[in-house]
This record gives structure tokens, C-alpha cells and sequence, in this order.
């Protein structure tokens, strides 16, 4: 019987957090199950560091916020983590103390709301015997079996009205509007948002592009008149023969993607301003995409999300996650959703064994965007 759950947010923050913690919160409610979080992600599961959650109080009118009320952390893998010993930097398998926490503190199931990598690292800690029940978080909705993630609308929403804006100052000018939208190894923000803003080229991970292409697109245009034009490029968009965008390189250990991406923008905009002649800006939208409010849609997959995941706990399944599938609500066992990606405390999606879901080449929207004339640079 449960009748004590915690809930821990992980990875970057997006919007819809907030809106998934109060649904779990008010249907445990509904079902007398206290209800807990965790601060600052799988960093307060290590650290045992949780606070009380009521619809009355602290989980009180949160359901329009961004960002989450109980925090999150981005690179805490506990089964690698950073501490510092004599002096030096040491990675440390710290998995058994949060399985002791858990234990200790009498939750009977704990809530991960995160991407692949926070997925990841739940389904390690379901082997060690913890009930979990995963919640499929990520801008960049790429969270394997599942149709949609929460906070990836939102992010398109704010991408293709960054579009809109850009549209009157290019055609202004007569300018290359380049707008550098978050997906690091998924293009959806970048493919989504360039149809729904009226893109002329969207540039994604799934497709090594040739700059010439999207250069042959922006003159055909000139030559019908339009003298500017709008290119979506994807963060982890790379040219044919080429890599991406890499700014930094940073040191958070092993299971961990440690690569800070930026600059796919500005290489795009300045190898379509030599080829075409015309001026080109870059906007990079950066972390707009994953602040403030969340759409209505949002706020309801974020809901129907959160409400799932409860009543999964109510019926002891464990070591799930709530998916949407159909446009029904599911859940999928935890072994799927990391597919090949056995090795425990390995959580990068960075490896050909992780299961993340890419743009494929048959989905409808790549089908809708090469059928209206979007140029996809292949």
C-alpha cells in the first residue's frame, strides 16, 4: 500500500515542472499519500534533502510557474559523483546511500522527472531496489517511447514566435534571419518551429546539411523576389563531413555528456552571408526556450503526465515510465526506454547505445516541411 512518495526534478529546468508536481501532489491527496520533494534533483536524494508538499501551502498556485519549486540539478550522477578528497577531485559511486535514504525515510515509490539521462540513472536505481516511476521530461523531446515530452511545446511556442519577429526585421533589411534553437542530437524544436513560423531552411542533427544547398534556396528566392529569409538551425546541427558546434569541453565525469555545445548559428549565418552576398544575423534563443510560463498544452500533458504517474503507484507499478502513446496514456517499463544502454551509471544520450528518439525520415513533419518547400540542406 503507498502512503508516502517523493518527487525529484532533474536535468535543465522547462516548463511544465511545476505543473507535473502539483498533479502528483493533488492526486496523492485525493488518495491520503503524503507527498515529498526532493530539493535540487538526484543531488537532494544524495544529500537527503526533501521538504513537505501540500496543495495548500508550498505546491500552492504553481501550475501556471516555469522552472520547478523543489529545484533540479544538471550532471549529478550518482554513480559517478564529484567530491573532493585530500585536495582532490574523485569520482565516487554514492548509488547505495541514496537507496538508504529512500529506505530510511519510508517513501514508498519516488517520482524522476527528467530526460534520458535522469531516466537512465532511475532505472539503475530500481535495480538497486528502489520503486521509481519515471515522468518523460525535455525540451528537446527526445525521451524514447513516448509520443511527446513536457516543455517541448512550450519551447516551440517560443521558438516560432521568436520567428515571427525575426521575419519583419529580415524582410526590412533584406537580411539572413538565423535563429539557433536548443537540440543537441534531436532536431524537433528546430523542425517544428520552422513550420509553424514559416521557415525557409531548418537545419538538424538528424541530417548532415550542405551549406550550398541552403545557400541555392536563399538565391532562388532573390530571384523570385524575396529578399530575405529565415534559417532554423538546431544547436547540434552538423555540415555533411563535419561536427558539431562544440564551445567548451567541461569535466562533470564519466556517464555524462560533457560537451558544451554553441555557435551553430553564427557559422551557418556567416557561410550564407559569403555565399549569397546578402547580410546575415544570428540569434541564438538559447535558455528563452526553457523559462516562464508553460503553454495550455503544456500545462495539460504536464497534468495528465502527473496524474498518471500517481495512479501507476496506486496499482504498484514501479520501475515505469508514464508515456503518451497514441494519445493515450501508458506506461513503458524503465529496460526500454534505456534499450542497449545497459551499463549502469552510464546516462549520456551521447553513445550508439543510448535510445533516444531522433526524427526519423519518414515522420510527417519531415514529410510536411520537404512538401512546402523547406529546405533541409540535403
Amino acid at each position: 500500500m503507498v502512503k508516502k512518495v517523493a518527487i525529484l526534478a532533474n536535468g535543465g529546468d522547462v516548463s511544465g515542472f511545476n505543473a507535473v508536481i502539483r498533479a502528483i501532489v493533488k492526486t496523492a491527496e485525493e488518495n491520503n499519500v503524503e507527498c515529498y520533494g526532493f530539493i535540487e534533483g538526484y543531488k537532494g536524494l544524495l544529500n537527503n534533502e526533501y521538504i513537505r508538499l501540500d496543495t495548500y501551502n508550498t505546491a500552492s498556485g504553481i501550475l501556471h510557474k516555469g522552472g520547478s519549486i523543489i529545484g533540479s540539478s544538471t550532471n549529478s550522477n550518482v554513480f559517478h559523483y564529484k567530491v573532493e578528497e585530500n585536495g582532490q577531485v574523485v569520482y565516487k559511486d554514492l548509488s547505495d546511500k541514496c537507496v538508504q535514504n529512500v529506505k530510511d525515510n519510508g517513501f514508498d515509490c519516488v517520482f524522476t522527472l527528467g530526460g534520458d539521462g535522469t531516466q537512465k540513472s532511475a532505472r539503475d536505481l530500481s535495480l538497486k531496489g528502489i520503486n521509481i516511476i519515471g515522468v518523460p521530461k525535455t525540451i528537446d523531446n527526445d525521451v524514447a517511447c513516448t509520443d511527446i515530452t513536457f516543455g517541448y511545446n512550450t519551447a516551440v511556442s517560443v521558438a516560432a514566435e521568436a520567428i515571427d519577429r525575426l521575419h519583419t526585421t529580415g524582410e526590412t533589411h533584406h537580411r539572413i534571419m538565423v535563429l539557433e534553437v536548443m537540440g543537441r542530437y534531436a532536431g524537433w524544436i528546430a523542425l517544428e518551429s520552422a513550420i509553424a513560423g514559416g521557415g525557409d531552411v531548418a537545419l538538424i542533427p538528424e541530417i548532415p546539411y550542405d551549406i550550398n544547398k541552403a545557400a541555392e534556396k536563399i538565391r532562388k528566392r532573390v530571384e523570385k523576389g524575396k529578399r530575405f529569409s529565415i534559417v532554423v538551425v538546431a544547436e547540434g546541427a552538423a555540415p555533411k563531413d563535419g561536427t558539431m558546434s562544440v564551445e567548451s569541453t567541461r569535466d562533470n565525469g564519466v556517464g555524462v555528456d560533457n560537451t558544451k555545445l554553441g555557435g551553430a548559428g553564427q557559422r551557418v549565418a556567416k557561410e550564407l552571408e559569403a555565399l549569397t552576398g546578402l547580410e546575415a544575423r544570428n540569434t541564438t534563443l538559447g535558455y528563452m526556450q526553457r523559462g516562464g510560463t508553460p503553454t495550455a498544452f503544456d500545462r495539460v500533458l504536464s497534468t495528465k503526465y502527473g496524474s498518471k504517474a500517481m495512479e501507476l503507484a496506486l496499482e504498484g507499478k514501479f520501475g515505469v515510465l508514464a508515456v503518451l502513446k497514441d494519445g493515450k496514456l501508458d506506461s513503458v517499463p524503465l529496460e526500454d526506454v534505456v534499450g542497449d544502454n545497459k551499463e549502469i551509471g552510464a546516462v549520456s544520450g551521447n553513445t550508439k547505445e543510448s535510445n533516444i528518439r531522433r526524427v526519423t525520415m519518414d515522420h510527417d513533419l519531415v514529410k510536411t516541411a520537404r512538401h512546402i518547400g523547406i529546405c533541409l540542406g540535403d
